[in-house]
């Protein structure tokens, strides 16, 4: 089986690496591979056409491939909340939570992921046209695929962009390289509150998997949380991951990255949750319809979130 990943170096999409690397979905009684499919659409256009069995990405792009959440469902969260960082070039002087400092400015964003910063600013108050704020692909990037944060981070290096959103990795890079400074963290309170529940890194599934195999869906769950409790009980186990996936430095940077996510590890997906990103894709035309809960996810599997399911 497949599971595709939007963005390999990277913290966000890392509990379905760590599941693959540390043997969860082997001892649940799959055979797993974890794919690079970037951008995110492209990897729900794979699962829609069968050429991947899972998703492990953000949780709205699931729209990109099954408009109005027809034929897809979410199994679990990899973890709580919106997990982009807005960061900036140091010398622009822009303070930390200072949503206005991106006026007149380019900032560099993959496809989807954008949306997030585009409904976080339409939140504030900040409209793209009036106030004059590109949002627009990284340089290079798009060839990159693997490492996109990264790749942000080296264009905020030479002056490409103004500013990027993008993982916790590219932010760690650009930040230890004096280039950037960090001016919004959604999931840390930065920014508005509604923001946190726009989207979430999560594990998807079609419904012909789940209603056909539901015991693959199950053990995905499983291994999911699996590897969320192997990571709290030793976070130093992600660099050992990350030795086998990662380049040197970023594999040197990861186990921290870990550590500040921990609190977020949490297979749960709420109805707060579901109704907070229903809105943000109305807001965006992403959705027409106001899905139930049990629309978007695969509810009757919730109780291995907690592993109080067998």
């Amino acid at each position: 089986m497949k599971l595709a990943v939007p963005d390999m170096i990277s913290n966000s999409y890392f509990p379905a690496i760590a599941a693959a690397q540390l043997g969860f979905f082997r001892q649940e009684g799959l055979n797993v591979e974890v794919e690079l499919v970037f951008p995110v659409d492209k990897a729900y256009a794979a699962l829609r056409d069968g050429a991947v069995d899972f998703v492990g990405g953000s949780a709205h792009s699931a729209l990109a491939a099954f408009p109005e959440w027809q034929g897809v469902k979410l199994l679990c969260a990899q973890a709580q909340g919106m997990y982009w960082f807005l960061v900036m070039h140091k010398d622009l002087g822009i303070k930390r939570g200072d949503i206005a400092g991106v006026k007149g400015r380019s900032i560099g964003a993959a496809p989807w992921v954008e949306m997030g910063l585009r409904g976080l600013l339409a939140s504030a108050g900040i409209d793209l046209v009036r106030d004059a704020v590109k949002i627009a692909p990284v340089p290079g990037a798009l060839a990159a695929g693997v490492n996109f944060g990264v790749t942000a981070a080296k264009a905020l290096e030479e002056r490409k962009i103004d500013g990027f959103w993008a993982n916790g990795m590219g932010t760690e890079v650009a930040v230890k390289s004096g280039a950037g400074t960090v001016v919004l963290d959604v999931r840390r309170g930065d920014g508005p509150a509604e923001a946190f529940n726009f989207t979430m890194a999560s594990v998807a599934a079609t419904e012909k998997l789940i209603n056909e195999r539901p015991e693959a869906a199950a053990a995905a769950i499983r291994a999911i949380t699996g590897a969320h409790a192997a990571l709290r009980a030793n976070p130093e186990v992600a660099e050992t991951i990350g030795r086998k996936v990662f380049p040197a430095n970023e594999a040197s940077l990861i186990a921290d990255l870990i550590r500040r996510d921990l609190p977020y590890y949490d297979a749960t997906i709420t109805p707060g949750f579901v109704k907070g990103m229903n809105a943000f894709c109305q807001r965006l035309g992403l959705l027409k319809s106001t899905p139930s809960y049990e629309d978007v996810v695969a509810t009757q599997l919730s109780p291995l979130w907690r592993g109080t399911g067998s």
